[in-house]
């Protein structure tokens, strides 16, 4: 059973003066990357630019320290933006904090029931769907600082749509400097990452940004006009927490805690292999509930494992947890010192940024794949959730999404699952003598598949004929049985028992011979015709065929 303790207490065993320094470095680049990242996340959420570094500084050395990972790097992300953006829109920064705290304890719970291993249950189309759709939200939400469109009064600018909407309807005031200043920076972006990857892009293309705007002759919209900068340290602040409130901010606490979950448990697969290590799940959830409940009671916004950071940390000398821990310290130290300075980046800027986060997280290679190979369900399931994560938002798309995929696995578990009857015995093993005379007092009914509720109609289709006393079920290909299917078997056996004829089985496996011990159907049936395979329980029922005769 995996271990609940922390990757950081087993890392420091054997610790050393070399992995420190790489640690510190590592700590040291990963915070300049995360800086105008967590900025920028911060902007995308609906919230202060400081609120961001607080998320980073909190959860990010929180999770470092309890963490399950040894590499894991935790603080804003992406995925996240589009819904903190909506609570804080229709609850305010009280109705995100009782969010991200029920999201902390929720994701606690889930680590502490080990359900770290359930993540994998959820579909691959599922999570390429609405990681895509969120991407497309970003993209849309920083249209209007990109251009630098002003949304005409009075319209509503929550949800994607409604930003796209109020978009095009602003697009007359489009601002050509901040078009400009926003296609520098990008190109900044683009290009940085081919010249080298030992300076950060972002950190580039912020400071042009601020040179442009400050010494050229550019009016464009910088943080320090839209926001009030604060470089103060975080300072604790619990939220009221009324009963109305939590009603209203629940469903959004499962979203965030699922996304957590989700996003984490894949960073640290990502950093597994190229570590070549194991993190531990469960542990991770219970860190990430940790950070995410610090986070909100010292001012941050929710936060999970950023897979860019992390890779950034590895390629760096980053091994142990001590790592993500400096890369908190580091930013303490930027919010006190240079924070002041972050309200001269320019808007543009800030929305080129999102814009590469964007294009990162998309997957548009995997997505296309997808829509060119998978089946034609699976397409179904992506498609649906990447339209109704921009259409509408990620809890209807993972709940749809979800349902749409139960069900289609259901139907494609029913269709492998059948019944089939031996006509006669050519269609019996050619080496089992047994099975080529068979007398007419007994049927045999091969199963093959796992017997649910999507499938249990399939017992019903058994006929047992007027002159048959021994009805032989061969179930040595089921795997599984639920009480649905119980249900069936036992109206065949009561079928069965009003004609005078006795039901056998052959081979039951494990888990549906224990279904039926616990059902009482094995005392039912009676012991005796349950069978270990289709040898003794033609046995058995040419015994009763003969008495019949």
């Amino acid at each position: 059973m995996e271990k609940m303790r922390p990757m950081l207490f087993t890392t420091l065993k054997g610790y050393n003066k070399k992995q420190f320094l790489n640690d510190v470095v590592a700590g040291i680049i990963v915070a300049i990357i995360a800086l105008p990242l967590s900025i920028a996340l911060a902007l995308a959420s609906g919230v202060g630019p400081e609120q961001g570094i607080y998320t980073a500084i909190i959860a990010g050395f929180v999770i470092s320290a309890l963490g399950g990972s040894q590499v894991q790097i935790a603080g804003p992300t992406a995925a996240f933006a589009t819904i903190v953006a909506g609570i804080v829109a229709k609850s305010g920064i009280d109705g995100l904090a009782v969010a991200t705290i029920l999201a902390g304890i929720i994701l606690i719970i889930m680590g502490l029931c080990r359900f770290g291993a359930l993540i994998k249950f959820i579909p691959f189309t599922i999570t390429t769907g609405f990681t895509s759709g969120i991407a497309v939200t970003i993209v849309i939400g920083q249209f209007k600082d990109f251009f630098g469109v002003t949304y005409p009064e009075g319209m509503p600018t929550i949800e994607t749509m409604e930003k796209l909407k109020a978009f095009f309807a602003g697009i007359s005031s489009i601002n050509f400097h901040a078009v400009i200043v926003g296609v520098v920076c990008l190109a900044i972006l683009i290009i940085m990452p081919k010249i080298t990857e030992k300076i950060p892009g972002s950190l580039v293309a912020v400071i042009v940004g601020i040179l442009m705007v400050k010494f050229l002759p550019l009016k464009v919209n910088t943080i320090g006009d839209l926001y009030t900068i604060k470089s103060g340290l975080p300072s604790f602040r619990l939220p009221s927490f009324r009963f109305e409130m939590i009603q209203t901010a629940l469903p959004d606490a499962f979203t965030i805690a699922i996304l957590a979950a989700i996003e984490s448990l894949l960073s640290c697969v990502v950093a597994d292999g190229m570590i070549n290590g194991k993190h531990r799940s469960n542990m991770e959830l219970v860190a990430q509930g940790a950070g995410n409940v610090a986070s909100a009671l010292f001012g941050g916004i929710p936060a999970t494992g950023a897979i860019a950071r992390t890779a950034a940390n590895v390629k760096n000398g980053g091994r142990t947890p001590v790592a993500g821990m400096v890369h908190a310290i580091v930013l303490v130290l930027v919010l006190v010192v240079l924070m002041p300075y972050a309200a001269l980046i320019p808007m543009p800027t800030i929305a080129a940024i999102l814009f590469m986060v964007a294009y990162n997280m998309c997957q548009w290679r995997t997505f296309v794949r997808l829509v060119k190979t998978a089946p034609k369900s699976d397409i179904l399931v992506l498609v649906l959730t990447f339209v109704l994560t921009v259409v509408f938002d990620l809890v209807v798309a993972i709940a749809v999404g979800m349902i749409l995929a139960c069900l289609l696995f259901m139907k494609r578990m029913s269709d492998v699952t059948d019944v089939r009857s031996w006509k006669d015995a050519s269609e019996a093993e050619q080496d089992d003598e047994n099975l080529r005379s068979l007398s007419k007092h007994i049927s045999v009914y091969e199963v093959t598949g796992p017997l649910f509720f999507g499938a249990a109609d399939q017992i019903g289709r058994i006929a047992v004929q007027d002159h048959t006393r021994a009805l032989i079920l061969r179930m040595g290909n089921v795997s599984a049985l639920d009480s649905t299917a119980m249900n069936s078997l036992m109206d065949l056996h009561s079928k069965c028992a009003a004609q005078n004829v006795t039901l056998i089985f052959s081979h039951v496996n494990e888990q549906p011979l224990k279904a039926m011990t616990m059902a009482g159907f094995v005392k039912e049936v009676g012991e005796e015709n349950i069978c270990p395979n289709i040898g003794a329980a033609i046995e058995r029922a040419e015994s009763l065929a003969a008495k019949a005769e």
